[in-house]
């Protein structure tokens, strides 16, 4: 196989895992929406014996939220590296994918 055909599938196998992504976070976002009706329903004063329950149970629920956005930015920082490489692969090869002298796309960190 070609470094190009190779690049190619890379670059469809990446789009078919940002649809995927997509698909995902839309699921996300309902189910982010059931867990904030059910909290305004649930996470209240009356619910708890303490203030500190009531904090607690809400700091849990904050804990997975924010375990879910890290996976998730990890899971995009990686298909950013992938497409880095293949963006940015002309350098050596001659090849253009970029339109800019061979560069690749600028994704904005290149001034480091």
């Amino acid at each position: 196989m070609s470094r190009e055909k190779a690049y190619l599938q890379m670059l469809e196998s990446t789009a078919a895992i940002q649809w995927n992504i997509a698909m995902i976070l839309e699921a996300k976002a309902v189910e982010a929406e059931k867990v904030k009706q059910w909290t305004h329903h649930h996470i209240h004063a009356r619910a708890f014996d303490s203030h500190e329950d009531q904090l607690k149970e809400s700091i849990s629920i904050h804990e997975v939220i924010v375990e879910m956005v890290e996976g998730l930015t990890k899971l995009e920082n990686g298909l950013y590296s992938n497409l880095k490489a293949v963006l940015g692969s002309g350098e050596d090869e001659g090849g253009d994918f970029g339109g800019d002298g061979g560069e690749g796309f600028s994704f904005g960190d290149d001034s480091k």
